[in-house]
């Protein structure tokens, strides 16, 4: 059987990078009824942050990247990767009291094991039968590969996927912007353009540059795909509203539409406007009661045929120039209430 493990650091929030492994891994297992392990490799305390594995699984939910075992803690098997080493063909103690194969030391003078030496225990241990990692950990393979070896087991296969650089080809940073799943998040990005995005890349052979705008079209997809419930949840707004916040390029101006709509500011309104919001008003009262989205369509079209200033009406509506559709904003609105936004703004 297939087994795969994904193995971060507790280092805080899933490095995009750090994503793609991890969705590679799940749909790798998925598409071969095999196993992933969820490992924590904590073996440098120095690195950890204070509730970085609750982050990292926190992200994990988020994009949807389920496990199948774990989440393992590579400190919790500290004595068994000390019993291993002591059958690692080849290691020699060194003056410093450090046991070394090579030039790489497996257990520190102290007797704690190091990375190289954790990992391998622990993919010899758990079965994996696939590393499937970033390209940055492929000089490590052809070392632990041999350590394999030398505790009597062979390697599983190693597959290392490229990096996700920025725009100028160099390590993604806060230069670049967005650099981790929580920066995508805050900036309201759904889960599911991410986890889309992510899934597109798949396994890529070669390094690829983080392509920002894809993701942003991927939300704009997402938030149209949302059920009027789902996205009505996430904006923190009526379910009624959610036909006008469909458009919404992220869930951060969904919000902010929500917003306008709900409780809009004061504006001024241009010179003129009176006779549109008059026309308005008309045309409002005479449809008693809701209006479906068609029926507002054609109240707008109505009011453009004559001129009016639909500008006007919208910052009487929201208090903003720029928004959701305005049809979708009358279609929101009970009909007392855009009557009594309308009579305000007069």
């Amino acid at each position: 059987m297939v087994r795969v493990r994904f193995a971060p650091s507790p280092t805080g929030t899933l490095h995009l990078g750090s994503a793609l492994s991890a969705a590679a891994n799940r749909t790798f297992a998925d598409e071969r009824d095999g196993t992933l392990l969820l490992r924590i490799d904590d073996t440098d305390p120095t690195r950890a942050v204070e509730g970085g594995e609750e982050a990292i699984l926190a992200d994990l939910e988020w994009l949807g990247i389920g496990w199948d075992e774990g989440p393992v803690r590579q400190s919790d098997r500290a004595g068994r990767h000390r019993e291993a080493a002591g059958h690692a063909a080849g290691a020699e103690v060194d003056g410093d009291g450090a046991l070394r194969f090579g030039k790489t030391t497996l257990l520190r003078p102290d007797g704690s094991p190091t990375y190289q030496l954790a990992s391998v225990v622990d993919d010899l241990d758990f079965g994996i039968t696939h590393v499937i990692r970033g390209a940055d950990h492929r000089d490590n393979a052809p070392l632990q590969a041999e350590l394999f070896r030398a505790l009597g087991a062979e390697p599983p296969e190693f597959i290392h996927h490229g990096l996700i650089l920025g725009v100028d080809g160099h390590k993604l940073s806060k230069r670049h912007g967005a650099v981790s799943v929580a920066d995508l998040r805050d900036e309201g990005i759904p889960a599911e353009a991410v986890r889309s995005y992510l899934d597109e890349l798949g396994l890529p052979r070669h390094d690829v540059h983080l392509d920002l705008a894809r993701v942003r079209r991927l939300a704009v997809e997402a938030i149209a795909a949302m059920s009027d419930e789902s996205l009505a949840v996430r904006a923190g707004a009526p379910v009624e509203l959610a036909p006008a916040l469909r458009g919404a390029r992220d869930l951060v101006e969904a919000r902010e539409w929500a917003a306008t709509i709900i409780a809009p500011e004061p504006a001024a309104l241009p010179d003129g406007s009176a006779a549109t919001l008059e026309r308005f008003r008309e045309l409002r009262e005479a449809a008693n009661g809701s209006l479906d989205p068609a029926q507002a369509r054609a109240l707008v079209r109505e009011l453009k045929a004559v001129g009016g200033n639909l500008r006007a009406l919208r910052l009487a509506l929201t208090g903003q120039e720029r928004g959701p559709e305005l049809a979708t904003v009358i279609a929101a609105l009970p009909r007392e209430e855009a009557l009594r936004r309308v009579d305000a703004a007069l």
